[in-house]
This record gives C-alpha cells, structure tokens and sequence, in this order.
C-alpha cells in the first residue's frame, strides 16, 4: 500500500499557487461541515486506515477531533450507516463493517399497498437513490388490484419471484383482509422452502408484540404514538381518543401502546377506553366516537385516518382545532394540504428504504446473523389541526 503522506522533495500540485489554495479553501468553507467529517472517515474506511471491526470514537471524541459540534458528528456518521459502511449499537458504539458485495442482484418488492398509500413510494425511491443499488436491480411485479384481489395477486407475485430465482424480496405484509395472517404466513413460508431472503418493509405479520424470524426495517411505532399523545398533553388535553381502522397491521397496535403509554405517564388514565376501532368514513362510527368518548383531541393511527375523520367532523359542523384537535402519524404529502393542515409525526421514508437495502446486502453476506429491528425515529411535524401551532395558537380557548 502507497504512503499517502506526500514526499519532502515533492509540492503537491498548485500547493504555491495563491489562487489555488484560495479556491481549495473556498471550496472547504462551501461545503457543509457534517460532509467533509462523512468524506474524511469514509476515505479511512476505503484505505483501511479504520478496517473492519473496529470501534469508532465516540461522538464527544470525534467532535473535539473536528472542532464541531455533537449533532454535526452525528450526522456525518448517520450518513456512513445508510451506506452499510458502519453499524451504531447503543452501549457497544459504532464498528465499521465489511463492505457489501458488489455482486449483480436482482430483488423483488412484494409490497400490496404500493400506490394506494403514500409511503411505499419514497421508501422505493429511497432504495433506489441508494449509491448501494446501482449494481442491483429491483422487479416491481405488477400493480394490485381492490382489496379482495390483494391477496391472490400477492401470492401468485410470490410464486413468480421464485421461478426468477431473485436474491432476496422486499415484502410489506397485507393488511385490512380477514385472512391476512393466513396468507402472509404462507407467502414467507414459500420464500424460506426458496432459500430466498426477506426483509419486512414498515410492519410485521406477527401480532403485536410479537415478532417473525425475519429483519425489520421501519419507524418506532410505539414512540411516534407516545410522542405525538405526550404533545397533546402537555397542550392541555385531558381525554384522547384514538381511532383505527380494523384489521390494520401491527404497527398500529404499536402506535396504540406509545399512545396508552403517554397517558399513563401523565396520568390520565381512566375506567373508560377511548380505543376507537372502526371505518373512519362511517359517520355512525364518528358519531359513536363523539357521543361515548366525548373527546377534546383524536389520536389518528396514521394520516389517511386523521383526514377521514376530519371530513366527517366538518359535516357535522365540529370544529378542527377549536372543537377537538386532530394528530396523525406518517406526514404524508397531502397532510399540510387538508382544509386544516395536520400536526403529524413524521417518518423519513427514503431512509427506511436505504436502510432496507443496506439490511438486504448484509442478511446476504451474513445469513446467521440475528432477526434485527431497524427502527427509525420520528419528529413531530406542528401544523393548525393540534391547535399549538403559531398560526391557530389565537384560537386555543
């Protein structure tokens, strides 16, 4: 291996030229200080200077090493884990890892919701922008059909991913069908007796908590529904309801917890439980919500809920936020757009699909690695629906 230390006898090129040394620091103030701590520990790991195993140091050290701040190092090492070039463990540190194979793969997506939600779209696209993909390839499979089709159409995109010998399948588990645990059990059953690996995008098939054997990449649930509840509270609402549709995936069960969780550490736990499971369009459901419950604020278990019930509230003349203050969870593109823009927590879903793919390469260079949660966390998003937001503040009675 070459020194990259530069010989005494030799200048490096343009190191006595003035306008050149003006323009490299030009250059260096230009660019963002997170990116040039991401390049400087990217080029260790390319040369070997920092090889694999090894312990970074930790956030306060390298922070000192950079005369920048904590949050700068931070993200700079962020970067480094969506390229599958170091792995973050709370308590054991960041390690760099074995680069992923460069080898041609070919990867189906088995994904039912894909355009009739607005997040599977971004977590495609995320995998896709990934610099990790340009030697891989990604099979669509063909679109899906209504609800009662989902799940035929599913098991045959199934079926056909194994005739083609993919590499491995990205599956987001059906949900809103009565035989959904049935026939997502049967679809990844088909895929091991195929030898062909899966990562879970967003949920699992098992019923909250529990889990299945396979890598899970998506956002905390659990803490985007704490989250979002404890914003309510801490904004003076005293009885919250949330509504779900039915037969929704356990990642609404996980929201369901952080939400009872936020409310059991403020205390407003009560004899009555203001879990509302129903069709959101169904002004009889909405109605039963207000008379029984009587809430001042609704949980929404994502944003296509929260939307749906603020339809129904405003044809029966209920107020958003004067009224009852609505959340959702996803922050999906139309949420700032509703008549009342939604106060939501939002999930970085180009990530959830770049880490997916980082997961994919490392399930396939390291098969017995251990079934692994990639949870990302949310941040909550302030809009008017929530009745804290700067614009609809005047409006808090």
């Amino acid at each position: 291996m070459k020194s990259s230390q530069t010989p005494r006898s030799e200048a490096r090129p343009g190191a006595s030229n003035p306008e050149i040394r003006s323009e490299n620091k030009k250059k260096a103030a230009d660019t963002p200080k997170y990116r040039l701590v991401y390049e400087d520990l990217h080029s260790a790991i390319k040369i070997g200077t920092l090889r694999r195993g090894d312990r970074l140091p930790s956030e306060a050290e390298l922070g000192k090493r950079y005369n920048t701040s904590r949050i700068t190092v931070a993200k700079a090492v962020r970067e480094l884990q969506l390229q599958g070039l170091v792995s973050r463990h709370p308590g054991s540190g960041t390690h760099v890892l074995t680069p992923v194979s460069s080898t041609d793969h070919v990867f189906g997506l088995l994904i039912p919701d894909l355009g009739r939600t607005e997040i599977f779209e971004p977590i495609c696209n995320g995998m896709m922008r990934s610099p990790l993909s340009k030697s891989h390839s990604l099979l669509w499979g063909h679109s899906m059909g209504e609800l009662a089709q989902q799940q035929k159409e599913a098991e045959q995109l199934c079926h056909k991913y194994i005739a083609q010998k993919v590499s491995g399948v990205f599956f987001a588990p059906l949900e809103f069908t009565p035989e959904k645990d049935i026939v997502n059990r049967r679809i990844a059953s088909a895929f091991d007796r195929a030898g062909i690996p899966v990562v879970l995008l967003d949920r699992c098939y098992a019923p909250y908590p529990l889990r299945s054997k396979y890598d899970l990449v998506g956002i905390d649930n659990r803490s985007a529904g704490f989250l979002i509840t404890q914003h309510l509270i801490l904004h003076g609402a005293k009885r919250i309801a949330f509504v779900a549709r039915r037969l929704s995936a356990s990642t609404v069960h996980g929201r369901i917890a952080g939400y009872r969780e936020a409310l059991f550490a403020r205390r407003l736990t009560q004899q009555q439980d203001l879990v509302c499971i129903g069709d959101p369009e169904d002004l009889h459901f909405l109605q039963s919500v207000l008379r029984d419950c009587r809430p001042d604020a609704i949980v929404c278990a994502n944003d296509i809920t929260a939307a749906r019930i603020m339809q129904g509230l405003a044809t029966r003349g209920v107020r958003v936020p004067e009224d009852i203050r609505i959340v959702g969870i996803d922050d999906v593109k139309y949420a700032s757009l509703l008549p009342v823009p939604l106060t939501t927590q939002h999930q970085n879903c180009g990530d959830i699909g770049s880490m997916a793919l980082v997961t994919m390469l490392q399930r396939l260079e390291k098969p017995d690695l251990p079934t692994r949660d990639i949870l990302l966390q949310t941040k909550t998003v302030l809009r008017s629906s929530c009745g804290t937001h700067p614009s609809s503040a005047h409006k808090l009675t």
